[in-house]
């Protein structure tokens, strides 16, 4: 499964997607930022509820496939611009991240 795909998901909402093609592999929930840059695995989904602009650096450090944050959370739009810049697909979803992780584990 591929970003894009994930992002044809009616609750996944796409807030950029410089990379679509990204293939996901696996899953990883975590605020933490040091835990996510030791734990999360190439081409993972990040599930975060983290807004600032340091998620987009742990997800380029981590090269994860993207990052997904739960319960509406949103950046602004500096964040978004580097996103884009750095090459890190954003998706959003209303949900927990439990049930982010629920809803992603029956997909891929």
């Amino acid at each position: 499964m591929t970003v894009y795909d994930l992002s044809k998901n009616s609750q996944f909402n796409v807030l950029t997607m410089p990379e679509p093609e990204r293939e996901i592999n696996g899953v990883y929930i975590g605020d933490l930022l040091s835990w996510v840059m030791g734990k999360a695995q190439y081409d993972n989904v990040w599930i975060t509820i983290m807004s600032n602009i340091n998620v987009i650096a742990v997800a380029s450090l981590s090269d994860v496939s993207c990052v997904l944050l739960a319960e509406d959370v949103t950046l602004d739009d500096e964040v978004l611009s580097t996103a884009k810049q750095k090459g890190i697909n954003i998706l959003s979803t209303p949900m927990s991240a439990y049930d982010a992780a629920i809803k992603l584990s029956g997909m891929i």
